[in-house]
């Protein structure tokens, strides 16, 4: 068979093949690997994985691509990530060091509130302009897909504009992006003591102009409502009126939870069949027997407690002995995690999180492709998916994981084509 693109000898094609679910427990472990391995690609999709001499002998093309001494594996999923934003917060980053915390500096003024008054201010073409620099940062760290969300507007106004920023960088920008409507990020201060009124606001007016708005973009097929139920921002009932708007709305279902207290809001998002949660710093040992049992994917961000130089990380290790089905994203954000690097978050969870390099593969790439919704399309490289595939320099797949800090990658290949090498 004549195919456009054969890539061979690869020292380890590294498939993450699931079969067409996430993975859990000791499958976690099982990366998928194929030595001396080789790919088929033809429009676009996948249509042979196997031995190099298997793929040779029924495959045929005018452009070979040889992976000698090289790993070929799928390119990294973000299922968490805000950004869509104007401006930084720098200026935070000493207070940090002095030992603020996330709340303190919320409660003055700072935190979510300062990017939204800079986005607030930005222009959509200023917010496209800022966001492509950063998603390119992204994909040169190896990301293909990624989840976007709002909730730096905190009004119907922006926040609609940060949905037209993530289409508009969705037809222009090599990353496929997922968008997820955030409004129930913070309170803003307009609202301070008529809290009550913004939950309105976002039933009423918000979650329904959105989603007409996202039903108009023919080319997305993955989207998601979200939440922060958390202390001083949006409580267990109030995400619960949100949720289950954007449920009857037909948006997918993510939260924040337990990233600091825990609400009950694992219970809540999994009851009502949320695609993930995320955080979960302080999720009980029930909320995770929870989530072991349901089809939610838990999303863990090591990259944010990191960045606050905290020793708490959520015990991912914990879950995945449960049977949780794991992902692990980098959270990208203005405040508490500036990092476009899957690898580096990866890193982070084999050191604090206490996942083995295969598990933290998994977790980054064929679960996190099923925590946005896409895991038949993305996420592994098995026949009939889209061939979005990295090369890397070097012979064992658990160096990304290893050397932290480096980027091993030589070559991203997107839907078949060539993105950059």
């Amino acid at each position: 068979m004549k195919v456009d693109l054969i890539i061979e000898n690869a020292a380890q094609l590294v498939t993450c093949a699931s079969g067409g679910a996430p993975k859990r427990g000791d499958r976690m472990r099982d990366v998928g690997i194929v030595k001396n391995g080789a790919l088929a690609i033809v429009g676009g999709k996948i249509v042979g994985v196997g031995e190099s001499v298997e793929i040779n002998a029924n495959f045929q093309s005018e452009t070979v691509i040889d992976a000698s001494d090289k790993v070929v594996c799928p390119a990294f999923v973000d299922p968490h990530t805000h950004v869509v934003f104007a401006g930084n917060r720098l200026n935070e980053f000493e207070l940090k060091i002095k030992g603020a915390d996330y709340l303190e500096i919320l409660e003055n003024g700072g935190g979510i509130i300062s990017t939204v008054r800079q986005t607030r201010q930005a222009s959509l073409e200023t917010l496209i302009e800022q966001t492509r620099r950063r998603l390119d940062e992204m994909l040169a760290c190896g990301t293909l897909t990624a989840e976007i969300k709002t909730g730096y507007g905190l009004d119907t106004a922006t926040e609609l504009k940060m949905l037209e920023a993530i289409f508009e960088l969705d037809k222009i920008h090599a990353i496929d992006l997922v968008p997820t409507f955030l409004p129930a990020h913070a309170f803003p201060t307009e609202y301070k003591g008529r809290e009550e009124e913004y939950v309105d606001l976002i039933c009423d007016e918000m979650l329904p102009l959105a989603r007409t708005v996202i039903s108009q973009q023919l080319s997305v097929s993955s989207y998601f409502a979200d939440v922060f139920c958390e202390k001083n921002a949006f409580s267990l009932e109030q995400s619960k009126r949100v949720l289950e708007t954007a449920k009857r709305l037909g948006f997918g279902l993510k939260a924040h939870v337990d990233e600091f207290t825990n609400l009950g809001g694992a219970r809540l998002a999994i009851e009502l069949g949320a695609t993930s949660i995320d955080h979960l710093d302080a999720t009980s040992d029930e909320e995770i027997e929870l989530l072991a049992k349901s089809n939610t994917i838990g999303i863990v961000t090591p990259t944010v407690n990191f960045n606050f130089g905290s020793a708490h990380f959520a015990d991912a290790r914990k879950m995945i002995d449960r049977g949780c089905a794991i992902a692990v994203s980098t959270d990208y954000n203005p405040g508490s995690a500036p990092c476009p690097s899957q690898p580096l978050a990866m890193a982070i969870a084999c050191r604090y999180q206490k996942l083995l390099p295969s598990e933290a593969f998994n977790a980054a790439t064929i679960n996190a492709a099923f925590a946005v919704g896409l895991g038949k399309f993305v996420g592994s490289l098995e026949v009939g998916k889209y061939a979005d595939v990295l090369i890397l320099e070097t012979d064992d797949y658990q160096q990304i994981a290893y050397e932290f800090g480096a980027n091993f990658i030589e070559t991203i290949i997107k839907k078949g084509k060539i993105t950059a090498r």
